[in-house]
Formats: structure tokens, sequence, C-alpha cells
């Protein structure tokens, strides 16, 4: 890109700036139009950022990490196993720092019907993501399919916390320290609930987090929402899918299949 072409660009990125300047940003929709940069065709990017991965079996408390790292309720929580069924995707922010963060329903090996597609969405996020947190139910202990997980996160190459959940006192850490028997290095004992070790994981993620994701896509264009509704099921995330150009989103005849904004 020639001088003239540059300036030409710059002046486009003010103009758009300009035009939003009437409208009532947030914090994480001001700080995306500030990283806006414009291509040789005029095109605006903005770099990807990375992306954190959280998977687990079923009702772990991946969810319950989810809210507790965003330090707000986002994530639908429950008892039930199950209720997390798509790749939820949501901005968080740790020391300054930026990433996206992606919450995934239970995996479970040879599942059928919807929870295959349930696995293969927590699947697609361990490949698309730079970090993976492993969830395991630290109580209850590793069981035969934490161990069938940990063979697919080996595969991946991705590095990998094993975050010990639900240790909500110093009595219950050698629950915790049970878990080296998986052979993903030290576990880190936290409560998703209560936030109790929950820094420290993230103190220890960031420092092989990368500023910029190694595998996400860089995004195109500035804040944008777009919201699909209708009554249940009429189709509104084989529209989604097919507008995203992959499969997004679980989809399934059952009614109510869908639970979480994506």
């Amino acid at each position: 890109m020639d001088a003239l072409d540059e300036q030409l660009a710059e002046q486009r990125a003010e103009t758009l700036r300009a035009g939003l300047a009437d409208y009532e940003l947030d914090d994480e929709d001001a700080a995306l139009l500030a990283s806006v940069t414009l291509g040789e065709d005029g095109i605006q990017f903005m770099p990807a950022l990375p992306v954190v991965a959280i998977v687990g079996r079923p009702n772990v408390g991946k969810s319950a990490l989810v809210n507790r790292i965003l330090g707000r309720r986002e994530a639908v929580v429950e008892d039930t196993p199950g209720v997390t069924r798509d790749r939820v995707t949501y901005k968080a922010e740790w020391n300054d720092r930026r990433f996206t963060l992606v919450d995934t329903g239970g995996w479970e090996p040879d599942a059928k019907g919807i929870d295959a597609s349930v696995a293969a969405q927590a699947e697609i996020a361990i490949d698309l993501s730079d970090v993976v947190l492993f969830v395991v139910d630290a109580m209850v202990g590793a069981t035969s399919t934490d161990e069938h997980v940990v063979k697919l996160l080996r595969r991946s190459g991705k590095p990998v916390f094993l975050v010990a959940n639900k240790i909500d006192d110093a009595r219950q850490e050698p629950e915790a320290a049970a878990l080296w028997n998986l052979g993903l290095g030290e576990p880190y004992a936290v409560s998703a609930i209560h936030g109790r070790g929950v820094a420290d994981l993230l103190d220890e993620m960031m420092k092989v987090l990368p500023e910029i994701s190694a595998v996400a896509k860089q995004e195109i264009g500035g804040p944008r929402r777009v919201a699909i509704l209708g009554r249940p099921n009429v189709g509104k995330s084989s529209l989604l899918n097919k507008a995203a150009g992959e499969e997004r989103v679980v989809v399934n005849d059952l009614a109510g299949t869908t639970r979480d904004p994506v």
C-alpha cells in the first residue's frame, strides 16, 4: 500500500469512528474500534484474540468456571448434566489482557444422538483453541471418561491446564493431588463457585497464552451483533450454521436444543 492509499485508509477509519461518535459504546466495543485496521481493499481487520477452551465431561463445573472468569453470570448453570450443548464464546479479560473464552458441552465417549453432536462441538473447540482448561470434578476423582478426554487432549498438542474443581477449602486439596495420575502435570485446585484458586490458575495460564491467536481467523469488520429469533424447532440453528458456513451450533429435532446465545 503506497502513501496515498495509506492516507485514504486512515481517512476511512476516521470517518468510521466519527460516524459512531453519537452512539453509546460499551468498553468492549470501544476497544474493538481502537484496534481496527484497513486492508488494501478497504476491508476492516481486527487482530484475532487468543482462544481459551474449557472442556471436560458433563457436570464438572465448566460453565460455573466460565462465569467466575467473566466475573458475571452469563453461562447457564444447573446441577443437571448436559445443560450446555454448543460452543459458546465470550470476550474475557484478565490483568488487562483480552481473550476469547469458549464454553463447551460435556464430552463423552461413544455418545449417540444429540450427545454425539455436543461432543463433536467440544472437539472442534479444542482444535480452534490456543490453550485448553480441562475441568475435572476433584471430589469424584478421575473417571474413565476423564481418561478418554486426556487422550484427546494429548493428540491435540495444545497447552493444557488441569483444573481440579470443587475444592472449596484446604482440607479437600488432597483430592486434587490425586489427579496427578492423569499425567497432565500439576492439578490446579479451584472452586469455580466460590472463586478459590481461580486467580492463580489464570495467572499461570497467561504465561503461555499468546498475544494473538495462532489458530483463530482475523476478525473482519467492526462491532456487530445479530439476533436470530423464533419459536422452538423452526430451524434457527440451521440458519445460523448456513450463515456461518460451518457447524457452529448443534442441530437436532428436539425442541429447545439451543440454550445459550453463541
